[in-house]
């Protein structure tokens, strides 16, 4: 069962016969979108290819019923004895015997030369249909990719929490594959293969070991040029398949790492890199495919050249019998059982089984594309700053280290300008990811500026949720959430997400190296500034040990990388970004108590003068917070700082007592 959009791993509902033939019309409506000249022009020569090489068989019908008697009355009469011959008047038994009109081999070489015309249009017309199918098929996955990864940046992150990575991956790969096997072979095998069939049917009857020798040794002659073909097609295949998979990694790649791509609003640089992935991928199939696709007019050639040189000698063979029409019929029904009934039949049978795979591809395929995207209602941007004479907020393109949010008024069309401060407040603030099932319950709290708050908490009590909702990957069901007095519903989302500075517990590092990774919070950042970054997060002395320093190259997600080193980097990452807020998610919960050391040091030095929330299952990381919200079934439950919650002796006080116990 295919699995896709939905609830993660909710099998696909059944498709019906209506819901195959949209998807189908569907399919073509988007390769005649952009190639429908070129895909006309396809089929007319597809059309063209089949009616020449049918040419073939009036040319047997002719040789058996009228060039081979002709010729031979020719010979007869030209060895007859005119003084022998039957008086015109005499009398003979039975019907006259319609006449044999005389033939020379000139004339036979004459509708030779006409049928081998014919044929070498056929020829040409099937090159340049295999030509332009190439066009299409790789220009039409090209513009698909690019509409997948597009439309993917657009989704909001609700999507891949409730997607499997790799179920998505399997769109972009396999599914795609489907659909242009589909569009490159089972539509124009389909085709060539009705047109086909209506204009041939015939049956064999019995066949001739001579002339099948002769087609053995003719299909020999083409295996040995295909090889030879098949050999210049491999290593253009050899390196579609590495581009293919760097391809695939870098989606997996950006999948991974999403809410890192949002968080520091990456989505234009990740689709320009993409881009370049796709578009090397696309020309080396396009060399691949170019060698490959030239084996079928190849093949199609030899295989007329066959025809004719089996028909010449099977007609040679019946003329020198003594019973000529039985080699004649011998000839017909091998040379109609090779090339004109059992290949289409077959071909239509299997590629009606592709079509129906094809189907189920662009079902998932489609489905990607039909998910609605991320909707921003904004207006509030983020800006950089300074202060001029006045004490007043000037907006300007350069980094100044302040920032201000611009707010148009639509009223009087005036801009005001307010400091970024870092202040956060939620009011009554509800939230379910389902409407059925609710998940938070009338939070209410503030982070007043610069202050570093806690949250406290069983698994699944609601502190990931929190934070996730500050940068609106989700939004509320109820209540509100403001940012320096601003709903943040009125703050353009990749603003409101640049304002704030993430280190997740899972640390996602991206191929390249480790200041291309750093960089990755503020791309136009200098090498001093990543550096000053790194000694911040206090990461600078182990890059500096490693083999090329801050040139050294990471993949694999850093896996070269200790896990106290990866979350370095990621303190570092959200350093350069130099945010007013940040929210670390338990950033040290899978690190040993030596390394969190290491790591609690750069945090501190980022924390400095940020609001900053932070979610931690050690307490002992949070008791020099401001104030400590303790979470249970979406209701905070106790709030304070750590003296006072343990001065209560509430549920606190039992998970700071026994967290020894359950580390």
């Amino acid at each position: 069962m295919m699995r896709g959009p939905g609830r993660r791993g909710a099998p696909m509902p059944p498709m019906s016969m209506k819901g195959q033939w949209g998807l189908l019309v569907r399919v073509m409506k988007m390769v005649m979108k952009n190639y429908a000249l070129q895909f006309v022009l396809v089929l007319l020569c597809i059309a063209t290819t089949t009616i020449c090489t049918m040419q073939s068989s009036l040319f047997t019908e002719d040789l058996f019923n009228k060039y081979i008697p002709g010729i031979k009355e020719h010979m007869r009469l030209e060895n007859a004895d005119l003084s022998a011959s039957v008086p015109a008047d005499a009398e003979t038994d039975g019907e006259a015997a319609a006449p044999i009109e005389p033939l020379t081999y000139t004339d036979l070489a004459i509708r030779l030369a006409q049928l081998v015309a014919v044929l070498s249009v056929g020829v040409a017309c099937s090159y340049i249909q295999q030509r332009i199918m190439l066009v299409i098929t790789q220009g039409s996955m090209l513009r698909l990719r690019n509409d997948l990864f597009t439309h993917m940046q657009s989704l909001p992150i609700k999507y891949f929490d409730t997607h499997s990575h790799g179920d998505v991956m399997s769109v972009y790969t396999n599914d795609v594959d489907t659909m242009r096997m589909l569009i490159g072979q089972s539509f124009i095998q389909v085709f060539n293969s009705v047109v086909t069939i209506v204009y041939a049917f015939v049956l064999m009857v019995t066949m001739s070991w001579q002339l099948t020798i002769l087609s053995i040794v003719l299909i020999f002659l083409t295996m040995l040029i295909s090889g030879k073909l098949i050999g210049l097609a491999g290593k253009h295949f050899s390196a579609q398949q590495q581009n293919l998979g760097k391809l695939n990694g870098y989606v997996e790649e950006m999948m991974s790492g999403q809410k890192v791509v949002k968080v520091f609003c990456h989505e234009d640089k990740s689709l320009e890199q993409f881009r370049q992935l796709n578009e090397n991928l696309r020309s080396s199939a396009h060399e691949a495919n170019r060698w490959a696709n030239t084996m079928g007019p190849i093949n199609n050639n030899l295989g007329h050249i066959s025809y004719v040189i089996v028909a010449m000698v099977g007609a040679a063979i019946a003329i020198g019998t003594d019973n000529p029409i039985t080699w004649l019929g011998t000839l017909v029904a091998f040379l109609q059982l090779n090339q004109r009934f059992s290949q289409p039949i077959t071909q239509v049978a299997q590629q009606m089984n592709s079509i129906v795979m094809a189907m189920a591809g662009a079902r998932r395929v489609f489905a990607l594309l039909d998910e609605k995207p991320e909707t921003d209602e904004g207006y509030v941007e983020l800006v950089n700053a300074y202060e001029n004479e006045d004490g007043q907020l000037v907006e300007t393109d350069k980094r100044t280290g302040l920032w201000a949010w611009k707010h148009p008024h639509k009223a009087d069309g005036t801009v005001t300008y307010r400091k970024v401060e870092g202040g956060v407040t939620f009011n009554d603030v509800d939230f379910g990811y389902t409407d059925e099932k609710q998940v938070l319950f009338n939070i209410s709290m503030y982070a007043m500026p610069g202050q570093k708050i806690a949250f406290v908490g069983g698994t699944g009590a609601g502190k990931t949720t929190i934070t996730n909702l500050i940068n609106r990957f989700y939004d509320i069901q109820d209540g509100k959430i403001r940012y320096d007095d601003i709903n943040i519903n009125k703050i353009r989302k990749a603003d409101l997400r640049r304002s704030l500075g993430m280190v997740l517990q899972d640390t996602h590092l991206f191929t390249g190296t480790v200041l291309d990774n750093i960089r990755y919070g503020k791309l136009d950042a200098t090498d001093e500034e990543c550096i000053a970054a790194a000694k911040l997060a206090n990461a600078d002395g182990f890059i500096r040990r490693l083999p090329e320093g801050y040139n050294t190259m990471l993949t694999g997600d850093g896996s070269n990388l200790s896990q106290g080193q990866r979350q370095l980097l990621a303190i570092a990452r959200a350093a350069v970004a130099d945010p007013p807020c940040l929210i670390l998610d338990e950033a040290t919960s899978s690190i040993d108590t030596r390394t969190e050391t290491l790591v609690q040091r750069g945090m501190d030095a980022l924390m400095k003068g940020r609001t900053t929330f932070v979610i931690a299952h050690r307490l002992s990381t949070v008791k020099n917070s401001d104030c400590i919200m303790v979470l249970e079934q979406g209701r905070i439950i106790e709030r304070g700082t750590h003296d006072d919650l343990i001065e209560q002796k509430g549920k606190y006080y039992q998970l700071y007592t026994g967290n020894a116990i359950q580390a």
